[in-house]
């Protein structure tokens, strides 16, 4: 949030607090998953410092740090000269993208915990052999560091909901679900259990469905799909300066982009959806009443939601459609099979979640699917890695008129998340800050109190 993303808590009367403790350090879990990344990366080169007794020929761990800085990309260590200290290239991750934050989140318990971050695979053998961290004997004190990490965080709406707020990878570069720990804990609590899927039905919500829900054998009973009028008429063609203004061209315009997510829903998984639409003070009358009527021509709901300035007396109509819902039969399914080859599930979502023509792969990404394949780690289910921006893998094609192709540049195996991490078009896994970052607005007043975080 230093960077552009912002505040994780909802804003106006639609938020949960502490609100600058959650956006911040909060409890010290992501700083938990931070060392307990970065503790496997110093007994790596301990090890290897030490006469690499398990044969390191590659390490493919990377360091973490918990802020976008694009400069730890790519690094060179060990650059000190001691005797025994071997240079090597490394690089750093964002630690919402570590593997151990994937494990974190979709561990069952403290012993599958355990047991996930020793199958994770650390580096490869002259002879391509895989070496986890468990053949390093770091698994137990890995483990050690997340033992309170582990427990999911309880805090409340404004008007004092209860709340879980516990894991947090980013659904654009991991896997975008909260810990099945705390998901499952609300099941055992509430009649009723919201989770967030972030980042649009392109990525959170499918990797919640064909990753989360498969792990933990959850089904959902309905969907919220979550819009804006004004983010509407931007994947119509509208100017950021001029998305206030009324103009139902480009709604109609960007509709189709909402349609899209709705129909991944609805036709590829078999889930009802409601749509939801933020109301903001400068949507029209007219553009709302518009984009109900075009939504009731594919069968789908809207609700406007005003719980930003009425806090949940703005949603009342939204749940009550979300308990309808919940009520009416669906056919879950899975947008592929496990079964299917690497390259087979790729095209599955290209195709049939972003609508792309086709997928291409650059560089080596075709030879580590074989490898990976060779390794017997075919049926494991892809995570991509994409711009949040758009369908496609290029965060400036918003309309997504034209036939495009996916991309794939890079494919890492995360043994203990138990996935296959694809990476597209020009995503990183380390952001960088934007010209103006968020943290030069951040401060402490007179009185203490931060402010500038949204």
């Amino acid at each position: 949030m230093f960077g552009i993303k912002g505040g994780a808590t909802g804003g106006g009367y639609s938020q949960i607090a502490p609100m600058e403790d959650i956006n911040l350090h909060f409890t010290g879990d992501i700083h938990a998953i931070t060392s307990a990344n970065n503790l496997l990366s110093a007994m790596i080169d301990n090890h290897i410092y030490f006469g690499n007794e398990l044969g390191f020929d590659r390490v493919v761990w990377k360091r973490c740090v918990d802020l976008n800085d694009r400069q730890l990309r790519k690094v060179d260590t060990g650059l000190s000269k001691e005797k025994n200290i071997v240079p090597r290239q490394d690089g750093f991750d964002i630690s919402v993208a570590s593997e151990i934050m994937a494990v974190f989140c979709l561990a069952t318990d403290i012993n599958d915990l355990k047991r996930r971050i020793g199958n994770i695979i650390i580096g490869y053998t002259k002879e391509n052999k895989p070496i986890t961290a468990r053949d390093l004997k770091a698994d137990g004190a890995l483990t050690v560091l997340l033992k309170d990490a582990i427990n999911p965080n309880l805090v409340q709406s404004l008007e004092g909901t209860p709340a879980i707020v516990h894991g947090g990878p980013f659904a654009n570069i991991a896997h975008g679900c909260n810990s099945i720990v705390a998901t499952k804990l609300a099941l055992s609590l509430g009649d009723y259990v919201v989770t967030e899927a972030g980042f649009g039905a392109d990525l959170g919500a499918e990797k919640f469905l064909d990753i989360k829900c498969r792990k933990a054998n959850l089904k959902p009973d309905a969907v919220v799909c979550v819009a804006t009028i004004k983010a509407l008429k931007y994947h119509g063609g509208v100017a950021k300066e001029d998305i206030k203004e009324e103009n139902i061209e480009a709604l109609d315009k960007g509709f189709h982009n909402l349609l899209k997510h709705i129909d991944n829903l609805k036709n590829v998984y078999g889930l009802n959806v409601v749509v939801a639409i933020n109301k903001y003070t400068h949507d029209t009358q007219k553009e709302i009443d518009f984009l109900r009527n075009k939504l009731e021509e594919h069968g789908v709901e809207l609700s406007l939601v005003e719980c930003w300035e009425k806090g949940g007396q703005g949603a009342i109509d939204l749940a009550e459609k979300v308990v309808k819902l919940t009520e009416m039969p669906s056919n879950f399914n899975y947008a592929y099979s496990l079964d299917m080859g690497i390259k087979d599930k790729i095209k599955e979502l290209a195709q049939k979640i972003y609508g792309a023509k086709d997928v291409e792969y650059l560089g080596d990404a075709e030879e580590k699917i074989k490898q990976i394949e060779s390794l017997g780690y075919s049926n494991l289910p892809i995570c991509i890695a994409k711009t949040q921006y758009s369908l496609s893998d290029d965060a400036n094609n918003l309309e997504c008129l034209e036939d495009f192709n996916i991309h794939v540049k890079d494919v890492v195996l995360k043994t203990g998340a138990e996935f296959i991490v694809i990476i597209t078009g020009k995503i990183m896994t380390m952001p960088g800050l934007p010209k103006v970052p968020a943290a030069e607005k951040i401060d402490l007043d007179k009185d203490g109190n931060i402010v500038g975080i949204f």
